[in-house]
């Protein structure tokens, strides 16, 4: 008798309460931030970064498109590195992970990441991981086009209980 009792809460539990609930992906999806301003008075070299780009293997061959990333923490330190690509030395091709060293300002815990993208080949970057000295590794899932020129990305500082400093731009 209990254990019908049970197996019938945990049912009417299953029935009533589940479907009101909102699912949420693990991984959030990278959104356009048109209002996203570039830090051009901040222009210390204080720190090296590694950055890992991983393009789709649905991605075209190759681009020749022109892409640029910009990094920051929640207090207004960014990090911004113009011109990645390089056709000549297979950038960004299909299936391919690139690193670069990257200098900027030192950072607290790095929150948001974007990419920007000019040119017509379209390209599809699977992930962007970012490696500091002063804060843990991080890696921002994309594995989608990146429309062409807005800034596209994450911004992940409120979960820090700061809104940052893109954010407020």
């Amino acid at each position: 008798m209990k254990m019908m009792r049970a197996l019938f809460f945990t049912l009417l539990f299953t029935l009533i309460i589940i479907p009101f609930s909102q699912a949420r992906s693990i991984f959030p999806r990278p959104q356009i931030r048109p209002s996203f301003k570039i830090n051009t008075t901040e222009n210390r070299r204080s720190c090296s970064f590694t950055v890992s780009i991983r393009t789709s293997c649905s991605s075209i061959r190759y681009t020749r498109d022109h892409i640029s990333l910009a990094f920051g923490d929640a207090y207004g330190n960014q990090v911004y590195a113009p011109r990645l690509d390089d056709p000549s030395t297979g950038t960004f091709e299909r299936c391919s992970t690139d690193t670069f060293v990257i200098y900027g300002p030192c950072t607290y815990q790095i929150c948001y990441l974007y990419l920007y993208r000019s040119g017509y080949d379209g390209w599809i970057p699977y992930d962007v991981t970012v490696y500091a000295y002063n804060s843990r590794t991080v890696t921002f899932y994309f594995n989608e086009l990146i429309p062409a020129g807005i800034w596209y990305g994450f911004d992940d500082c409120y979960y820090y209980g700061v809104a940052s400093s893109s954010a407020m731009k």
